[in-house]
């Protein structure tokens, strides 16, 4: 944070003169006061790795491609528990690796309290049971179900963060930023957070936050992600 301080002049006199027929004459001159600005901060996007929730091993081989799109999923099941959060994500990877998927469809996805979660790798094609080729798409997934529920203010922020982590590291314009159905017949995203795309809201926001420069992405492992994740299933984080 950059702080501009008010510098204010001593009041100006007269000298001190004085008339035996009128008061002393005071004049105050004050310099102009300026108003405290901050400067925009990069962002540092944490992330729970893979072994921190418990991943299985990817299955299968993956597809390599290169990052050219940002896309913005649901995972269109309602949470409103967010102890439940790690569970859904162990629940979904299994649910995809056994429709043959090597792994689970996202890149990264995000819980109700804000937390991400590491997906497969952000160099690997993600999945899809939809009629669109996700070949070049970073695939973001926030938990939910969007036709039914809101964004809470914590899942908007951490979605606002790793876009423009995404914007900066992809060279993606945040109005290039889609969601699911503009490439499939599909609800997905759910009305209430397609609406932030379709307005224009999200990629504002994207624009704004990506002002204080790239972003860094810090991938948590270990005992603190471990010791997080158990905090977030007993409802503490």
């Amino acid at each position: 944070m950059v702080t501009a301080t008010s510098a204010v002049l001593p009041d100006g006199s007269n000298g001190g003169a004085t008339s035996t027929t009128s008061p002393p004459t005071t004049t105050t001159t004050e310099a102009p006061t300026t108003t405290a600005t901050t400067a925009p901060v990069p962002a540092t996007v944490a992330v729970l790795c893979r072994d921190a929730w418990g991943a299985r091993p990817p299955s299968g081989e993956f597809t390599e491609h290169t990052i050219e799109r940002i896309t913005v999923h649901h995972t269109a099941a309602v949470i409103e528990d967010n102890r439940l959060s790690p569970g859904f994500t162990r629940k979904h990877q299994a649910d995809h690796q056994s429709l043959g998927w090597p792994d689970i469809a996202y890149h990264f996805l995000i819980d109700r309290n804000g937390h991400i979660y590491q997906g497969r790798p952000y160099t690997a094609v993600g999945d899809t049971r939809t009629s669109y080729d996700p070949t070049g798409h970073l695939l973001i997934a926030v938990k939910g179900n969007f036709e039914e529920q809101e964004l809470t203010e914590a899942q908007q922020e951490s979605l606002v963060a790793k876009l423009a982590w995404g914007v900066g590291e992809f060279g993606v314009a945040p109005t290039e930023i889609t969601g699911h159905r503009d490439w499939a017949a599909t609800a997905c995203p759910g009305e209430s957070l397609y609406a932030m795309v379709e307005s224009g809201e999200l990629a504002a926001a994207v624009a704004e936050e990506v002002e204080g420069g790239p972003a860094t992405l810090e991938v948590s492992c270990g005992e603190g992600a471990i010791a997080l994740v158990t905090a977030i299933e007993a409802g503490t984080a």
